[in-house]
């Protein structure tokens, strides 16, 4: 028995599909349940890249000390002065996620600011399309679109023999595999 369950309610991330359209750019003051710090010794340079590469814009700023960018709801990034900046790209990614309509606009936008930075994008065997960037500031940065579900593919194959399946397919929204019992 699993007990996994769509709550595809809480994110802002559209159903995966052809057509998905990607939310606005979200604008609110919310507390952060998750977000990336990173140190920067450029923060013009930083701000340049982020923006117009990758798609965040500025939420606020403080004057050489902070500039906190935003996609996306839950997609936050702190950028912070620092005078020693990491000069190599750490093993450890974060990621955010995209639809498929952007993936080619971002990684042409990236290239057009740094020609090295973008490795992909690569299907990957979880059903998505991936993009990794790497930032100004030597960020491991992935950008991450779902691909639409096809139940006889590969990929289906893959989340389904960790338990994970489609909305519908014998579950129902809370995790109760499809049962309309009662529980007391």
């Amino acid at each position: 028995m699993s007990d996994y369950y769509d709550a595809f309610e809480m994110s802002p991330v559209p159903v995966p599909g052809p057509d998905a359209v990607p939310p606005e750019p979200f604008r609110g003051i919310y507390g952060m349940p998750a977000f990336a710090t990173i140190p920067t010794g450029d923060m013009a340079a930083s701000v340049d890249f982020w923006t117009r590469g990758l798609g965040f814009f500025e939420l606020f700023g403080i004057t050489g000390t902070l500039v906190h960018l935003r996609r996306w709801a839950f997609q936050d990034v702190l950028l912070v002065s620092a005078a020693d900046a990491p000069r190599r790209t750490p093993a450890v990614s974060f990621s955010f996620a995209c639809v498929l309509s952007q993936v080619d606009s971002l990684v042409e936008a990236a290239r057009a600011l740094r020609p090295d930075s973008v490795d992909g994008p690569r299907d990957t065997p979880w059903n998505t399309r991936d993009v990794e960037v790497v930032t100004p500031e030597n960020a491991r940065i992935v950008f991450t679109a779902a691909k639409p579900f096809d139940p006889s593919s590969q990929e289906a194959h893959n989340l389904a023999a960790i338990g994970i399946t489609p909305p519908g397919a014998g579950r129902g929204d809370n995790g109760d595999n499809g049962s309309n019992e009662e529980h007391a």
